[in-house]
C-alpha cells in the first residue's frame, strides 16, 4: 500500500487564499489537510494578491504534519495558468483542480506543472463536479501519474443536476458511487464534498458517517469547528482497531497451523478481511505517529 493511500486524509478544510489571518490560523487547526483556496474563496480583484500570499504559505514549512495543497481557478479561466506556474514554484504537497471532466483535462495539467518545475513530491488532486465528470470518472481517475487524490465537488455537482441538498444525499448517490468506483479501481484516494450547514453539527455528524460508510477516506470541510468530529469519525475505533489485531492473529496462527478455515467470534475471515485489517491498523499507526 503506498504512502500516498496510507496518509490520513480524514479533515480536509478549505482556507480562503485572501485571508491571512485565516492562513495563519491553520496552523494550529486538527486538520489532516489544507486546501489553500484561490477559487471560490477570492473576489476577482483579489486573485492576484492572493497568489502571492498563498504560495508564500504553502513554501513556507510552517504546518507541520498537514498536508499544504493549493486550490487553482478552473481550467478556462484567466487566473488558471498564472495560479499553476505559481503553485508549482511553491512546490505545496498537491495542487487541487476543479470542474475537472476528462483525462486530457488531466494530462494538460500535468503537462503544465512539468513545464512549470513541480518539483516530483507536487501531487495533483482532481475535483470531480459535474454530470460529465461523473460519467468519465472512470478515465478521470486513470488519467495520470501525478493524480492521487479525487475531490468530490457535491455542490455544483447538485446546481448541475438541479438537485435539492437533503439529508441523505439521494439526489447525489449516483454519481458518489461512480467517483467512488472509479478511484478504488485506480488505488486513488477520495474526498467526500463539504456539508454547507455550519450552524447543524448533528446533520454534519450524520453525513461524515455516511461518507465513511460509503467508503470515503475523508471529507472536505468549510469551517473549523467541522475539524475535530470529522477527525472522530474519519478514525479507526478502538474497537476496529482490536478486532484488526485480533483478525490477524487468527490468520496468522492459522497459516502457521496449515488450516484452511479461519473464524473470529463466529465469523469466516479470508484474505479480503485480513487485508482490510492491515489498512485499517496502517491508518492508526499513522495517525498515532503523530504524537
Amino acid at each position: 500500500m503506498s504512502d500516498a493511500i496510507l496518509r490520513p486524509r480524514r479533515s480536509v478544510l478549505y482556507m480562503p487564499g485572501a485571508n491571512e489571518r485565516a492562513l495563519e490560523k491553520a496552523k494550529s487547526l486538527p486538520a489532516d489537510a489544507l486546501i489553500l483556496d484561490l477559487e471560490d474563496a477570492v473576489a476577482p480583484d483579489a486573485k492576484a494578491d492572493a497568489r502571492e500570499r498563498v504560495a508564500a504559505a504553502a513554501a513556507s514549512g510552517e504546518y507541520g504534519y498537514r498536508e499544504v495543497t493549493i486550490r487553482v481557478n478552473a481550467p478556462g479561466t484567466a487566473w488558471h495558468a498564472d495560479d499553476l506556474r505559481a503553485a508549482a514554484e511553491a512546490g505545496p504537497d498537491a495542487v487541487v483542480v476543479p470542474k475537472v471532466e476528462s483525462a486530457e483535462t488531466v494530462r494538460e495539467v500535468e503537462r503544465a506543472l512539468e513545464a512549470a518545475g513541480a518539483p516530483d513530491h507536487t501531487a495533483l488532486w482532481a475535483m470531480v463536479e459535474t454530470p460529465r465528470a461523473m460519467l468519465d470518472a472512470r478515465a478521470v481517475a486513470a488519467a495520470g501519474e501525478r493524480l492521487t487524490v479525487l475531490v468530490m465537488g457535491t455542490n455544483d455537482l447538485a446546481k448541475e443536476l438541479h438537485a435539492e441538498h437533503v439529508p441523505g444525499r439521494a439526489p447525489l448517490l449516483t454519481g458518489l458511487s461512480l467517483a467512488l468506483l472509479a478511484a478504488r479501481e485506480s488505488g486513488k484516494v477520495i474526498l467526500d464534498g463539504v456539508y454547507n450547514d455550519v450552524k447543524n453539527p448533528e446533520g454534519f455528524e450524520a453525513e461524515c458517517v455516511q461518507g465513511r460508510q460509503f467508503g470515503f477516506d475523508g471529507k472536505t470541510l468549510i469551517h473549523p469547528s467541522q475539524v475535530e468530529p470529522c477527525n472522530r469519525v474519519f478514525a479507526p475505533s478502538a474497537e476496529q482497531i482490536a478486532r484488526s489485531r485480533k483478525i490477524i492473529d487468527a490468520f496468522d496462527e492459522a497459516t502457521r497451523e496449515g488450516r484452511g478455515v479461519v473464524t473470529v467470534d463466529g465469523r469466516l475471515i479470508e484474505n479480503l478481511h485480513v487485508e482490510d485489517a492491515r489498512r485499517i491498523l496502517a491508518l492508526a499507526e499513522a495517525l498515532d505517529g503523530r504524537g
